[in-house]
Formats: structure tokens, sequence, C-alpha cells
């Protein structure tokens, strides 16, 4: 139950209250989480990776700044995406690369057949992706990055990025499609 507003949460923080951070990390927990999966893929490295930014979030949050409604959430899910990041560099995950021969030229797919597909078997499809190409389809597709931006974060040049958003978007047209066939196939035989 959430009891203050945002910006008397953020005082209270501040002040080192217990019963506030526990309420920011009731309130939030599930949000960040989310962000830690979308870039971690598992859920055990996720609740570490959420862990480590909650204990980044409280140290720091004395130099937070208060802008309105949504500005803490938008300040800690850059601390989380910057957690889930500096995981992925030191593991040294960015490295994973598919070869441009096993990626299928790129399909479209209607959006009317994306509609028909669960949000949750599409966020599987993202989570199946090789890390790098996950990761920078999460930069710019939910942190909206430019690649000039997802370059300059991830220490590779934009065209490394832009190559690597355009392989993952191919291999999730890929497995969409499969999807789509295979849901298809399944109806006729029903």
């Amino acid at each position: 139950m959430k009891l203050m507003g945002e910006e008397a949460l953020v005082q209270h923080c501040k002040r080192g209250e217990n019963a506030a951070r526990r309420e920011l990390y009731d309130t939030y927990a599930g949000q960040m989480l989310a962000i830690c999966y979308r870039y971690a893929g598992g859920m055990d490295v996720s609740r570490d990776l959420l862990h480590d930014g909650f204990l980044k979030v409280f140290s720091s949050i004395s130099s937070f700044q208060y802008r309105g409604a949504g500005s803490l959430r938008a300040w800690m899910s850059r601390i989380f995406v910057n957690t889930a990041l500096e995981y992925l560099k030191r593991k040294e995950m960015m490295r994973e690369v598919v070869p441009l021969d096993q990626i299928a030229e790129l399909e479209d797919v209607e959006e009317e057949e994306l509609s028909g597909i669960p949000t949750p078997v599409l966020m599987q499809f993202v989570r199946e992706l090789p890390v790098g190409y996950r990761t920078v389809f999460n930069l710019y597709t939910f942190e909206e990055m430019s690649h000039k931006e997802i370059a300059a974060l991830l220490h590779i040049n934009e065209r490394s990025s832009s190559s690597q958003l355009a392989r993952a978007k191919a291999l999730l047209v890929r497995k969409v499609n499969e999807y789509i066939r295979r849901q298809s196939e399944y109806g006729r035989k029903g």
C-alpha cells in the first residue's frame, strides 16, 4: 500500500528512514526487476541486479533532485539499466555474435499479425536474443536512445549499434514468423 507521494517518499529516504526505504522498494521493485530481466535474461541474475541497483539507489538518493511526477522512476530506471549494463560488461557477455549467414533475410511482419502474439511470447523472443543484440535492442526500443547514445554508453561505434539492432530485428522477425506458422499449422490440425 502506497503511503506517501513520490516527493515525500524521496525526502524521507534522504533522511535515512527505513520505512520510507521499504516503501520505495515495495513500490518500484517489480518495475525495476522487469528492467533487469529484460537485459539479463535470467531471473536469478535479475534478482541480484535488483539488489545491487537498490543499494545504488539508497546510497545516491541524496543527490536526486525531484523534478515532478515520474522523475523518481526515470532516475531509478537509469540506475537499473546502468547496473545491468555494468554486469554484462563485467561478464564480457556483450561480445556474443551471430554470424550473418545464420540470419535470414529481413522479412516483413504485418502489424496485425504481431497483435495476435501474446506479449510474454514477444518478450521471450527478446530474451532469447544474443546478449549484445538484446542490449542494443532494449536501449533503442525501450530506453529510446539513439545509436550515437548507445555507442557512447557501450563503447562501440555507431555502425556497430545500428548493425546489432538490424540483426536483432531480423532474428525477431524470424522467430515471429516461425511462431505464426506454428500457430497456423496448429489451427489447421485442431
